[in-house]
Protein backbone atom coordinates (compact mmCIF):
# COMPACT_ATOMS: atom_id res chain seq x y z
CA UNK A 1 0.00 0.00 0.00
CA UNK A 2 0.98 3.53 -0.37
CA UNK A 3 2.63 5.03 2.65
CA UNK A 4 3.36 8.55 2.78
CA UNK A 5 5.46 9.90 5.55
CA UNK A 6 3.79 12.41 7.62
CA UNK A 7 5.52 15.61 8.26
CA UNK A 8 7.14 15.18 11.42
CA UNK A 9 7.09 19.11 12.01
CA UNK A 10 3.06 19.13 11.43
CA UNK A 11 2.62 16.10 13.90
CA UNK A 12 1.43 18.18 16.76
CA UNK A 13 -0.93 20.07 14.08
CA UNK A 14 -2.73 17.21 13.11
CA UNK A 15 -6.72 17.10 12.79
CA UNK A 16 -7.92 14.48 14.66
CA UNK A 17 -11.69 12.67 14.10
CA UNK A 18 -12.60 10.56 17.15
CA UNK A 19 -15.56 8.13 16.44
CA UNK A 20 -17.89 7.17 19.06
CA UNK A 21 -20.27 4.91 18.57
CA UNK A 22 -23.28 4.73 21.55
CA UNK A 23 -26.04 2.68 22.58
CA UNK A 24 -27.50 3.14 26.09
CA UNK A 25 -25.33 4.58 27.59
CA UNK A 26 -26.75 7.69 29.43
CA UNK A 27 -24.97 7.58 32.37
CA UNK A 28 -21.75 8.08 30.55
CA UNK A 29 -21.81 9.73 27.30
CA UNK A 30 -21.97 12.98 28.59
CA UNK A 31 -18.62 12.49 30.67
CA UNK A 32 -16.80 10.55 27.52
CA UNK A 33 -17.59 13.27 25.09
CA UNK A 34 -16.00 15.82 28.46
CA UNK A 35 -12.66 13.97 28.28
CA UNK A 36 -12.44 13.57 24.70
CA UNK A 37 -13.05 17.83 24.59
CA UNK A 38 -9.89 18.25 26.75
CA UNK A 39 -7.75 16.61 24.95
CA UNK A 40 -5.06 18.99 23.29
CA UNK A 41 -5.68 18.00 19.86
CA UNK A 42 -6.87 19.80 16.81
CA UNK A 43 -10.22 17.19 16.52
CA UNK A 44 -13.63 16.47 15.45
CA UNK A 45 -15.93 14.67 17.31
CA UNK A 46 -18.37 12.43 15.71
CA UNK A 47 -21.09 10.43 17.66
CA UNK A 48 -22.99 7.75 15.97
CA UNK A 49 -26.01 6.98 18.50
CA UNK A 50 -27.17 3.27 17.59
CA UNK A 51 -30.94 3.67 18.63
CA UNK A 52 -30.85 4.28 22.03
CA UNK A 53 -33.73 3.05 24.26
CA UNK A 54 -32.38 4.54 27.57
CA UNK A 55 -32.32 8.79 27.41
CA UNK A 56 -28.77 8.69 25.34
CA UNK A 57 -30.34 10.64 21.93
CA UNK A 58 -31.81 12.70 24.32
CA UNK A 59 -28.95 13.87 25.87
CA UNK A 60 -26.71 13.98 23.03
CA UNK A 61 -29.60 16.08 20.87
CA UNK A 62 -29.33 18.48 24.51
CA UNK A 63 -25.40 18.60 24.24
CA UNK A 64 -24.50 19.12 20.78
CA UNK A 65 -22.26 21.92 20.57
CA UNK A 66 -18.50 20.79 18.88
CA UNK A 67 -20.34 17.38 18.15
CA UNK A 68 -21.26 16.20 14.70
CA UNK A 69 -23.86 13.40 15.85
CA UNK A 70 -25.33 10.94 13.61
CA UNK A 71 -28.66 8.83 14.76
CA UNK A 72 -29.82 5.34 13.41
CA UNK A 73 -33.23 4.25 12.77
CA UNK A 74 -32.62 1.01 14.36
CA UNK A 75 -30.10 -0.42 16.54
CA UNK A 76 -27.38 -2.10 13.94
CA UNK A 77 -24.35 -2.76 15.98
CA UNK A 78 -20.31 -0.77 16.69
CA UNK A 79 -18.97 -1.46 13.33
CA UNK A 80 -22.61 -0.18 11.35
CA UNK A 81 -22.05 2.74 13.49
CA UNK A 82 -18.22 3.22 12.56
CA UNK A 83 -19.30 2.55 9.17
CA UNK A 84 -21.53 5.63 9.03
CA UNK A 85 -19.48 8.02 10.37
CA UNK A 86 -16.12 6.98 7.87
CA UNK A 87 -17.75 9.37 5.02
CA UNK A 88 -17.73 12.04 7.54
CA UNK A 89 -14.02 12.21 8.82
CA UNK A 90 -11.69 15.12 7.64
CA UNK A 91 -9.10 14.72 9.98
CA UNK A 92 -5.57 12.77 9.35
CA UNK A 93 -5.58 10.06 11.98
CA UNK A 94 -8.95 8.33 13.25
CA UNK A 95 -9.35 6.97 17.03
CA UNK A 96 -12.56 4.53 18.20
CA UNK A 97 -13.47 5.71 20.91
CA UNK A 98 -15.76 3.54 23.07
CA UNK A 99 -18.65 5.68 24.89
CA UNK A 100 -18.12 3.69 28.23
CA UNK A 101 -15.40 4.92 30.71
CA UNK A 102 -13.19 1.76 29.92
CA UNK A 103 -10.94 3.87 28.09
CA UNK A 104 -9.34 7.16 28.92
CA UNK A 105 -8.41 9.37 26.20
CA UNK A 106 -5.89 10.84 27.91
CA UNK A 107 -4.08 8.19 26.00
CA UNK A 108 -4.26 9.67 22.73
CA UNK A 109 -0.66 11.36 22.63
CA UNK A 110 0.82 7.57 23.41
CA UNK A 111 -1.57 6.30 20.15
CA UNK A 112 -1.04 8.13 17.42
CA UNK A 113 2.67 8.51 18.36
CA UNK A 114 3.55 6.20 15.74
CA UNK A 115 1.54 7.49 13.17
CA UNK A 116 2.93 10.77 13.76
CA UNK A 117 6.14 9.78 13.50
CA UNK A 118 5.79 8.32 10.17
CA UNK A 119 5.92 4.95 11.59
CA UNK A 120 2.78 3.28 11.74
CA UNK A 121 -0.68 3.32 9.47
CA UNK A 122 -2.33 1.47 12.32
CA UNK A 123 -2.14 1.40 16.23
CA UNK A 124 -4.03 -0.90 18.59
CA UNK A 125 -3.66 -0.12 22.33
CA UNK A 126 -3.12 -3.26 24.08
CA UNK A 127 -4.74 -3.62 27.56
CA UNK A 128 -2.04 -6.77 27.99
CA UNK A 129 1.24 -4.80 27.71
CA UNK A 130 1.39 -3.62 31.20
CA UNK A 131 -0.96 -0.24 31.73
CA UNK A 132 -3.07 -0.07 34.67
CA UNK A 133 -5.88 -2.10 34.63
CA UNK A 134 -8.56 -2.93 36.65
CA UNK A 135 -8.39 -6.79 37.79
CA UNK A 136 -11.98 -8.29 36.40
CA UNK A 137 -13.18 -11.54 34.64
CA UNK A 138 -10.09 -14.40 34.42
CA UNK A 139 -12.49 -16.39 31.83
CA UNK A 140 -13.03 -13.04 29.93
CA UNK A 141 -9.25 -12.73 29.27
CA UNK A 142 -8.61 -15.82 28.55
CA UNK A 143 -10.98 -16.25 26.04
CA UNK A 144 -9.76 -12.66 24.47
CA UNK A 145 -6.28 -14.40 24.52
CA UNK A 146 -8.12 -17.60 22.13
CA UNK A 147 -9.48 -15.20 20.28
CA UNK A 148 -6.60 -13.15 19.44
CA UNK A 149 -4.40 -16.04 18.99
CA UNK A 150 -6.40 -17.46 16.40
CA UNK A 151 -6.54 -14.64 14.84
CA UNK A 152 -2.37 -13.82 14.24
CA UNK A 153 -2.59 -17.56 12.79
CA UNK A 154 -4.55 -16.35 10.02
CA UNK A 155 -3.29 -12.92 9.53
CA UNK A 156 0.50 -13.46 10.69
CA UNK A 157 0.63 -10.83 12.97
CA UNK A 158 1.60 -10.73 16.30
CA UNK A 159 -1.30 -9.13 18.41
CA UNK A 160 -1.17 -9.48 22.23
CA UNK A 161 -4.95 -7.47 21.79
CA UNK A 162 -6.73 -7.86 18.72
CA UNK A 163 -10.22 -7.06 20.50
CA UNK A 164 -9.26 -3.54 22.12
CA UNK A 165 -11.07 -0.95 21.66
CA UNK A 166 -8.86 1.88 20.79
CA UNK A 167 -7.90 1.25 17.12
CA UNK A 168 -6.70 4.51 15.40
CA UNK A 169 -5.59 4.77 11.66
CA UNK A 170 -4.27 6.80 9.21
CA UNK A 171 -7.48 8.13 7.79
CA UNK A 172 -6.78 7.28 4.34
CA UNK A 173 -6.40 3.60 5.44
CA UNK A 174 -9.74 3.49 7.17
CA UNK A 175 -11.45 5.06 4.25
CA UNK A 176 -10.35 2.69 1.76
CA UNK A 177 -12.38 -0.26 3.52
CA UNK A 178 -15.52 -1.37 2.93
CA UNK A 179 -16.95 -2.27 6.53
CA UNK A 180 -19.18 -5.18 6.41
CA UNK A 181 -19.84 -6.80 10.10
CA UNK A 182 -22.15 -4.79 12.12
CA UNK A 183 -21.92 -5.88 15.63
CA UNK A 184 -18.45 -6.40 17.30
CA UNK A 185 -17.43 -8.28 14.25
CA UNK A 186 -15.66 -5.07 13.25
CA UNK A 187 -12.72 -6.05 15.53
CA UNK A 188 -12.06 -9.05 13.87
CA UNK A 189 -12.74 -7.62 10.23
CA UNK A 190 -10.54 -4.37 10.32
CA UNK A 191 -7.94 -6.69 12.10
CA UNK A 192 -7.86 -9.03 8.79
CA UNK A 193 -8.42 -6.20 6.12
CA UNK A 194 -5.21 -4.12 7.46
CA UNK A 195 -3.01 -7.53 7.35
CA UNK A 196 -4.01 -8.03 3.85
CA UNK A 197 -3.73 -4.09 2.93
CA UNK A 198 0.22 -4.80 4.19
CA UNK A 199 -0.25 -2.03 6.80
CA UNK A 200 2.50 -1.22 8.88
CA UNK A 201 0.76 -2.17 12.65
CA UNK A 202 1.74 -1.00 16.49
CA UNK A 203 0.70 -1.82 19.49
CA UNK A 204 1.14 0.34 22.25
CA UNK A 205 0.28 0.12 26.32
CA UNK A 206 -2.69 1.56 27.56
CA UNK A 207 -4.23 1.30 30.93
CA UNK A 208 -7.89 0.08 30.82
CA UNK A 209 -10.92 0.66 33.42
CA UNK A 210 -12.72 -2.56 32.92
CA UNK A 211 -16.43 -2.46 34.08
CA UNK A 212 -18.70 -5.14 35.48
CA UNK A 213 -22.20 -6.29 33.99
CA UNK A 214 -24.05 -4.39 36.75
CA UNK A 215 -22.31 -1.35 35.22
CA UNK A 216 -23.45 -1.99 31.84
CA UNK A 217 -21.16 -4.14 30.40
CA UNK A 218 -22.13 -5.69 26.99
CA UNK A 219 -20.18 -8.38 25.67
CA UNK A 220 -21.01 -11.90 26.46
CA UNK A 221 -19.67 -15.67 25.07
CA UNK A 222 -22.03 -15.21 22.37
CA UNK A 223 -20.33 -11.99 21.13
CA UNK A 224 -16.76 -14.58 21.60
CA UNK A 225 -18.83 -17.27 19.30
CA UNK A 226 -19.78 -14.23 17.09
CA UNK A 227 -15.63 -13.18 16.53
CA UNK A 228 -14.77 -16.73 15.60
CA UNK A 229 -16.93 -16.86 12.71
CA UNK A 230 -15.95 -12.85 11.72
CA UNK A 231 -12.04 -13.86 11.94
CA UNK A 232 -12.52 -17.71 9.99
CA UNK A 233 -15.01 -15.69 7.05
CA UNK A 234 -12.39 -12.51 6.72
CA UNK A 235 -9.30 -14.38 6.45
CA UNK A 236 -10.08 -17.36 4.56
CA UNK A 237 -13.17 -16.33 2.60
CA UNK A 238 -12.54 -12.85 1.71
Amino acid sequence: MGRPIFDRRRREDMKLSIIIPVYNEAKTILEVIRRVKETDFEKEIIVVDDHSTDGTAELLQQNREGLRILFHEKNQGKGAAIRTAIPYITGEITIIQDADLEYHPSEYARLIAPITSGMADVVYGSRFQGGTHRVLYFWHAVGNKMITTLSNMLTDLNLSDMETGYKVFRSDVLKRMKIESNRFGFEPEVTAKIAKMGCRVYEVPISYWGRDYSEGKKINWKDGLAALYWIIKFNLFR
